[in-house]
């Protein structure tokens, strides 16, 4: 009879080659992504032209500009928000124990999109800068009643009705954002486009505002890391193991909703991202959370990167004669 001993047992090193090489794999596919995102476009540029808008910028250069002040804070738009994403799924689907959690499913989007809406029809209020903080008490304050929700009856919050309470409030937030913006509809006409997810006219400014909240949410988020591996063997496994289950589940709910409202505060609602990417950065970390979280980084960035990509490639006209 074999004892514990016996088996065979599995090198250290092993266990990181995996996530290492995916991780550099996901690297290298973001840095051709990006020179492809920033070269399509009604005027192609060319991946030189590039390199001598970044380390060699002229003003009077027309390419140069173009790239500068559209094309990067596109692609840096992309990069942040599907960072975001990917890290708020995997942040949802580690603290609810749920493969099904997704900030988009879970109404997080929707409540941000209606505090966002609500927000901009005020005529006394002016949101400017406030509006990823905005974006993320909205997508907090639904989420807090999705649990609330769910945590009625003697089973609790369990993962079916964590889901059903979350698809149901988020059509609920949606119904009220499309009443606004009827009767509202100079709100209408400025974020029409935002509603549908979009990328386009992303400026610097927005970016500065939203940046703050996506870094601090990614170093909760990593900081918690080790946690919620121990997180996952249950409550009271954890609990006897030192970990404060309370703190930790606030303190991932507090970076997911950041993360979830500054995305949606630069390209509006978007969801699958944050489903999808944590189920594939699980798979490919075996389920060790301190490295699934930045593999879901690298994931979202990537995925949101090549779906505008393709967006940008759908919406050229054919035949278009090369720039001179």
């Amino acid at each position: 009879m074999s004892t514990v001993a016996d088996l065979p047992s599995r090198p250290r090193e092993q266990t990181a080659i995996r996530p290492l090489s995916v991780a550099a794999g996901l690297i290298a596919a973001l840095v051709v992504l990006a020179c492809v995102h920033v070269s399509i476009g009604a005027r192609p540029v060319s991946p030189i032209t590039l390199f001598q808008a970044i380390f060699a910028f002229d003003p009077k250069n027309f390419d140069h500009q173009l790239l500068v002040k559209l094309r990067l804070a596109r692609l840096a738009a992309a990069l942040a928000v599907g960072a975001a994403l990917g890290v708020s799924g995997m942040l949802l689907q580690a603290l609810l124990r749920n493969p099904l959690g997704e900030p988009h499913l879970l109404g997080l989007n929707a409540g941000a999109s209606l505090a966002v809406v609500a927000t901009s029809s005020l005529p006394f209020l002016s949101v400017g800068m406030g509006r990823p903080l905005i974006a993320a008490v909205g997508a907090g304050l639904l989420f807090a009643l999705v649990l609330a929700l769910s945590s009625a009856g003697r089973a609790g919050p369990t993962m079916l009705k964590v889901t059903f309470c979350g698809i149901a409030l988020s059509a609920l937030a949606s119904s009220i954002t499309s009443t606004i913006l009827l009767l509202d509809e100079e709100t209408l006409q400025s974020m029409r486009f935002w509603l549908a997810g979009d990328l386009a006219g992303v400026t610097y400014q927005t970016l500065g505002a939203a940046i703050w909240p996506i870094l601090a949410a990614l170093a909760l988020a990593f900081a918690i890391g080790p946690k919620l591996n121990v997180l996952a063997l249950g409550d009271a496994a954890a609990t006897a193991l030192g970990v404060p289950v309370l703190t930790t589940r606030l303190i991932g709910l507090l970076a997911t909703a950041l993360l979830a409202g500054a995305s949606v505060a630069i390209a509006g609602p978007i969801g699958f991202v944050g489903l999808i990417v944590p189920m594939l950065a699980r798979t490919a970390t075996r389920g060790d959370f301190r490295l699934a979280l930045p593999i879901a980084a690298l994931g979202g960035a990537c995925l949101l990167t090549a779906a505008d990509i393709a967006r940008e490639r759908s919406s050229l006209p054919m035949n278009l004669p090369p720039a001179s």
